[in-house]
């Protein structure tokens, strides 16, 4: 019984282990070593025949790349944040960020990095861009006390800044985000500069923070119509997004 498990150890390992050296495209001198089906002993292939399989090993994908970037992305509207909602296509700076990284293959993952932001891929389309904000502000109505106010009687319980911070938790995030709390004026100057946005939070939520794009041959696989879309849901306001490229030059 004993050696029974080990054989199939033995035998686990060395299929994960052709597997390796498969994906790896490892020759070894002027032979490509295989194993045998039933009894996995190694076995030397003649030139010939190791070119007329070289179609049906694995393509080397090249060197492997991993980096990331902080990307600024001003806005394009004008005036004091007010909880608007805006539109910013974000596509020719992932474009000429992915030409500099020489990426040919892989992924590109993007991620928000605000609570009351969010990312799509869609159409950038001015019109359409109006009626995304219309939409969303019927899904979710800013608070009577926002100024993108229009539903009467509308609030969060969020937007009661006169009773935060309420836990400990949130107390002691504050400090760490450089705010004395304990201080009277520090803790009255964070309510002032809180604005009444629980509404563009809720709409973060149902619309995501990250989006995940394919690249091929050097190339982003998106439709002919579609813009990677940074969605401001309390603007505006200057904003960034973290972007990673992971895979092959």
């Amino acid at each position: 019984m004993m050696n029974k498990y080990l054989s199939s150890h033995s035998i686990l390992f060395h299929y994960l282990l052709l597997q390796f050296l498969l994906l790896e495209g490892k020759y070894y001198g002027s032979t490509f070593k295989t194993y045998s089906k039933t009894a996995f002993s190694v076995n030397t292939v003649s030139s010939l025949e190791k070119s007329q399989r070289s179609s049906e090993l694995p393509v080397f994908l090249g060197n492997p790349i991993c980096t990331y970037e902080t990307v600024a992305i001003p806005t394009t509207k004008e005036g004091p944040p007010s909880q608007a909602v805006s539109v910013e296509d974000l596509t020719p700076k992932i474009l000429s960020l992915l030409v500099k990284s020489g990426m040919k293959n892989g992924a590109i993952n993007i991620i928000s990095r605000h609570t009351t932001t969010a990312l799509t891929i869609n159409e950038r389309e001015g019109r359409l861009a109006q009626d995304m904000e219309m939409f969303f502000l019927d899904l979710a109505p800013a608070d009577e006390r926002s100024d993108a106010a229009v539903v009467p009687g509308t609030r969060y319980f969020h937007n009661d800044i006169d009773k935060r911070p309420d836990s400990v938790e949130e107390a002691q995030r504050c400090r760490d985000n450089g705010w004395d709390i304990d201080d009277p004026l520090r803790l009255q100057a964070w309510r002032d500069q809180e604005p009444i946005n629980a509404h563009s939070h809720l709409l973060s939520m149902l619309l995501g923070s990250s989006e995940t794009i394919p690249v091929v041959d050097g190339e982003m696989v998106i439709g002919q119509w579609q813009s990677v879309l940074l969605i401001d849901l309390d603007g505006p306001r200057d904003r960034t997004v973290g972007v990673q490229f992971l895979g092959y030059q």
